[in-house]
């Protein structure tokens, strides 16, 4: 049995990205989106094929996220920020809201979008995940843009074969019509012939 396996594919050159990242925690958010933007262009991403916008904060980061997708010029999009834990309960309405918010517009549009916003305890763990995950992100929104690309080609072949069948399904009718206009000229050519009258040798049909 064979089975179609599709097969990472980091190959960036013709992508184009979007990315938004949070001013909020500003020297992680940095390092986060300077990595990502190595990454990209070590991945064949051309600088030109590269936006980047900032706004304040991660809440206001699917808001940007969602006006970019909303344009239809990119192939992917990344989210980069840092959400480090303080002394009260918003650390964990703005880890969930903006992760959520990421999510949705992914989903909303049907574009991928790599989430690098990352959610640690103190500044000593995001600036150590930093790095790592700014590269991680780019490989994502590179491989996740291939495979959006690949499985809209499948897509796209079973629609070719709709508008075959709807073809076919119209040559049917078509011949339909012809076999029907045929019994027609049929059945006129015999009423004809009844309405003649009988010659000698020849049988009148029955």
């Amino acid at each position: 049995m064979e089975i179609e396996v599709f097969q990472s594919d980091l190959d960036g050159s013709g992508l184009r990205i979007g990315m938004v990242q949070s001013r909020f925690n500003e020297p992680v958010a940095q390092t986060l989106r300077d990595a990502c933007l190595d990454e990209l262009v070590s991945l064949g991403v051309a600088a030109e094929d590269i936006f980047v916008c900032t706004v304040p904060g991660a809440l206001e980061v699917p808001v940007a996220l969602q006006q970019l997708a909303a344009a239809g010029e990119f192939d992917a999009l990344i989210a980069v920020g840092a959400v480090i834990r303080g002394d009260t309960y918003h650390f964990e309405v703005v880890s969930n809201e903006s992760a959520a918010g990421v999510a949705r517009v992914a989903l909303d549009f049907n574009l991928p979008v790599a989430n690098a916003i990352l959610t640690t305890d103190t500044d000593e763990q995001a600036q150590v995940r930093a790095e790592t995950k700014g590269a991680e992100a780019a490989r994502v929104a590179v491989e996740m843009a291939n495979l959006a690309s690949s499985l809209s080609a499948l897509g796209g072949d079973e629609e070719d074969d709709e508008d075959d069948d709807d073809y076919d399904d119209d040559d049917d009718e078509d011949d339909e019509d012809d076999d029907d206009e045929d019994d027609d000229e049929e059945l006129q050519v015999e009423e004809e012939e009844d309405d003649e009258p009988a010659r000698p040798g020849r049988r009148r049909r029955e």
